[in-house]
């Protein structure tokens, strides 16, 4: 009776700054939420058969199911193999002397490779598809070293989070995902700082597409934001970035995109790209990653408490599952915070543009 007792009195004493710490989360959220964009504002709704053929209609619908069958079935292949990671990967641990942290480095630098082999199928079966209707010109052995690229860039990403979060977990074996998930954010807003020098293969605008942007970046009262250009070589769709903080805002425009569209379109699209910038997009992107970071890390510290918390390697094979579980749990949320700030971005374009054709 005692003991009930004193679980119950331990619940409401934990309640009140739970309640606190949620309505935190929630006006945090509101805040980051808000826009500039009219209410009420009512688009038009243009039917694609006024627009495509028949043929054309049956095209896109074969191109597109086809990619998002590929899609859930990558997704189910990510969620297995690191459900299985989870289950059997500390079995490695066994054959490690590389100590604590280094051993949590080994699986976790493990699990994405058995992840990118496992991707591997269903990227080459996208990149075929994309072939075949003239999407993208890529090579198959391009898109396999660009691609192996990026895992050395995931290895690293890796290892630097396990080192922070088992450092960590040492010391605070319960509460370590505070400080993490504040280190963490940290990275976030480092990495968005430094992203305009991530993307390769930049080269100088054309004089009239720098003359467009300063254009834009005055009228939205911005100082001058630099525009580069990336030569994609074809292997990618037409697209555009905004990128950096403060010093380092840019603009990056695809080659593609100066290619396949006049003027007008490029004007609308660097007005677009200017209004993430104007409405500090890219600050809310790390704030709303904030917003998901410290829940995240506290529930990984919680789902990995039986295998003794991250401060044991054992567990990082089951922290790479609840990790990307959380993810596809969270993506319906992100995708709604990602489309409510590119309206925004529209609607920046359109009073700028003054060209809603």
């Amino acid at each position: 009776m005692a003991r009930r007792s004193t679980r119950t009195l331990l619940l409401a004493a934990l309640a009140l700054p739970l309640a606190a710490l949620a309505a935190a989360w929630g006006l945090a959220a509101w805040a980051l939420w808000q826009t500039e964009v009219p209410d009420g504002l009512d688009l038009p709704r243009v039917p694609a058969s006024e627009i495509l053929t028949p043929g054309q209609l049956d095209e896109v619908r074969s191109y597109e199911t086809f990619l998002r069958v590929d899609f859930v079935l990558s997704l189910v292949a990510v969620v297995v193999v690191f459900a299985l990671y989870a289950r059997y990967g500390e079995r490695f641990v066994r054959e490690s002397a590389a100590g604590r942290i280094g051993t949590g480095m080994l699986l976790g630098m493990l699990g994405f490779a058995l992840l990118w082999l496992a991707q591997v199928p269903f990227g080459i079966a996208a990149l075929w598809w994309d072939r075949r209707h003239d999407v993208s010109e890529q090579g198959y052995g391009d898109w396999l070293l660009v691609n192996w690229f990026a895992l050395g860039g995931e290895f690293l990403f890796v290892c630097l989070a396990l080192l922070i979060v088992m450092g960590l977990a040492r010391p605070l074996p319960q509460a370590w995902w505070i400080p993490g998930g504040a280190v963490f954010v940290g990275l976030a807003l480092l990495f968005t700082f430094v992203s305009p020098y991530l993307i390769p293969a930049q080269v100088d605008a054309p004089p009239a597409v720098v003359a467009e942007t300063r254009e834009l970046t005055e009228e939205q009262g911005l100082p001058e934001v630099e525009v580069r250009v990336a030569d994609v070589n074809a292997y990618e769709g037409p697209n555009a970035a905004a990128a950096g903080l403060g010093p380092t805002r840019r603009i990056i425009v695809w080659d593609t995109l100066l290619e396949s569209f006049g003027d007008d379109e490029v004007r609308t699209v660097l007005a677009h790209e200017v209004g993430h910038h104007a409405r500090d997009h890219l600050w809310k992107s790390v704030g709303w990653y904030a917003l998901f970071a410290f829940p995240g890390a506290f529930l990984i510290a919680l789902a990995t408490r039986p295998r003794g918390g991250l401060r044991e390697p054992t567990a990082v094979p089951l922290a790479l599952f609840v990790l990307v579980v959380l993810q596809l749990v969270a993506s319906p949320a992100q995708n709604a915070i990602t489309r409510h700030l590119e309206t925004e971005a529209d609607w920046v374009a359109l009073e700028a543009t003054e060209d809603p054709d």
